[in-house]
């Protein structure tokens, strides 16, 4: 059973278990919470509060998600408190010290991810925020400042925004969370950047991808695990084309959940994966739902329930549903809905399922066969102002008094100063839009023939909460236009060897001679041949001729192609 208790103000869980004691402190606070300009600070905050513990020998860590921040460990009594209470001790008094390092840290963490397939989801289905933010960098750290996160953590690093669930027989002696009063913050609404679902969008991963928004309740997790068991089936058994096939369900905390599932493959299997993956969806959508596949998904849930450490593994979940407000169950409110579940319940999950669903295809792939639409990758309209054209190429920039667009191939793409989520501007005069729908535009100076007041008038429309300055690029990764390149390159000094020059003119020289020769030789053949001469060795020696001028001009011919390289 799990205890409700209070540690120093902090709602703290309590269960029983029979291995080391594990603890977590967890605020309801995520990158869904952020602004895309801003992005990062919940996440350096996490660093931040654990950075003086760095040599500690007690192994502990954090994390933070869309709509949680969570600080855990596990070890002895003493360890434990000893951690915590570090922990909301530099949060209240932040080490700012080490802000520039952990910055540095955040950096090469990012640099260092292998790349999911599902890290661009977020931002198709939801864009340039909240939910959406997960899929971009944290492209804030450099401007955070240290009364920046001071200001963070007052608000939602606070006693009533917090949960203290502990696995163990009591809360350890000695801790204390010295946090700040504050209120409990609602979970954050969740935006949509797509017009219509189903819909599917190209990625360049391998795999096949769906995500999809299904209310939160026992019968959608339970979907989840049937789907997992159809496209091991249907993928890896039967036809041998996927290796992995994986489905999940993770709720929001705004009684809706994320269901998602994948299967990869291989290059020259990516039509069958994708059409056997579509044909499981359509399998489930209509009805045709194994009582097998359901009996066999609620007896493995119900052997997890019947363990003697459901409640100390149920503690982060359940310290999420305190959190965002959401009922928590009892273990055998647990089991009373996994029997209610039927096959009618599981279809009408499937159909919900296909009527959200977002598709990610491989590259060279669609799924409008399959009645998806394509996500949109284009905006609807483009602004008035002020024209200017590209130095090559039709493509045409507009910079107007509402937002800015480009025209041509692949367009139009808008932003508008409005609905512009962060402004990236480089010190070269370049500047990056991207707006809350995900619709990004790139503006290089030095590709279009721009007025240097355009900038200046992009930069004053676009709030300043919502700029971000980027370092430095080195010269040689400025885009120039190709006739701009391509002159440099003709203009560019020839550098010959000290050889080549005697050599061009001896060769040259010695062309001239023998091609004279050759040509007194020729003369004479035809005279010959009015003659009717048989003098055939005179052919011999005009060949022989011809293939020495060939010879001899060879060393100029191969100093000329030496040039054009």
């Amino acid at each position: 059973m799990i205890q409700h208790l209070d540690v120093d103000g902090v709602p703290t869980l309590l269960a029983p278990t029979g291995g080391p004691m594990r603890a977590g402190l967890t605020f309801r606070v995520g990158t869904a919470d952020e602004t895309l300009a801003r992005s990062g600070i919940t996440h350096l905050l996490e660093h931040l509060a654990l950075a003086p513990l760095g040599l500690a020998d007690y192994h502990f860590n954090g994390a933070t998600a869309p709509v949680f921040t969570t600080f855990h460990m596990q070890g002895s009594e003493q360890d434990i408190a000893t951690f915590l209470t570090a922990v909301c001790a530099n949060l209240t008094q932040l080490p700012t010290q080490r802000l520039e390092v952990e910055k540095e840290i955040l950096r090469t963490e990012y640099s260092s991810r292998g790349g999911s397939a599902l890290e661009s989801i977020p931002l198709w289905r939801h864009g340039a925020r909240d939910h959406g933010l997960s899929s971009y960098p944290e492209w804030g750290l450099s401007a955070l400042t240290a009364d920046d996160l001071r200001q963070w953590a007052a608000r939602w690093f606070t006693r009533e925004n917090a949960v203290l669930w502990i696995a163990g027989a009591a809360v350890p002696a000695g801790l204390r969370l010295a946090l700040p009063a504050g209120v409990r913050q609602p979970v954050p609404a969740a935006s949509s950047a797509l017009p219509q679902t189903p819909a599917y969008f190209v990625n360049g991963s391998r795999a096949v991808v769906l995500d999809a928004v299904v209310r939160r309740r026992t019968a959608a997790s339970v979907f989840a695990d049937v789907l997992e068991r159809e496209l091991y089936r249907a993928l890896r058994q039967d036809g041998g084309l996927s290796y992995q096939t994986t489905a999940g369900y993770d709720p929001r905390g705004d009684g809706y959940a994320t269901l998602r599932a994948l299967a990869d493959a291989l290059p020259e299997k990516q039509d069958a994966v994708l059409g056997g993956f579509v044909d499981t969806l359509a399998k489930l959508r209509v009805g045709r739902i194994e009582q097998a596949d359901l009996d066999a998904c609620v007896a493995k849930r119900e052997d997890f329930l019947g363990t003697a450490e459901v409640d100390a593994a149920r503690l982060p979940s359940y310290a999420f549903n305190v959190l965002t407000g959401e009922r928590n169950l009892t273990v055998d409110e647990h089991r009373a809905e996994l029997k209610a579940v039927t096959t009618a319940d599981l279809h009408e999950v499937a159909q919900e399922v296909t009527s959200t669903a977002l598709l990610m295809v491989p590259e060279c792939h669609s799924a409008d066969w399959a009645g998806f639409t394509e996500a949109p990758t284009r905006s609807a309209q483009a602004v008035a102002g002020t024209a200017y054209k590209e130095k090559e190429g039709d493509g045409e920039l507009r910079v107007g008094v509402d937002g800015v667009s480009w025209l041509g191939q692949g367009g139009p793409l808008t932003v508008k100063y409005a609905e512009c989520a962060v402004l990236l501007a480089w010190p070269d005069g370049a500047r990056q839009l991207i707006g809350a729908d995900a619709i990004s535009m790139r503006i290089e100076p030095t590709l279009y023939d721009l007025h240097p007041g355009a900038i200046r008038v992009i930069d004053s429309q676009v709030p300043a909460d919502r700029q971000v300055v980027m370092p430095a690029r080195d010269p040689d990764r400025i885009p120039q236009p190709r006739s701009a390149a391509a002159s440099a390159q003709r203009r560019e000094p020839v550098k010959r060897s000290w050889w080549e020059i005697p050599l061009m003119v001896v060769s040259a020289l010695a062309v001239l001679v023998v091609g004279g020769a050759n040509a007194l030789l020729t003369l004479g053949m035809f005279i010959t041949e009015t003659a009717e001469s048989d003098e055939g060795w005179l052919w011999g020696v005009i060949v022989v001729g011809w293939l020495l001028t060939v010879i001899l001009a060879l060393p100029i011919v191969l100093l000329r192609r030496r040039r054009r390289r």
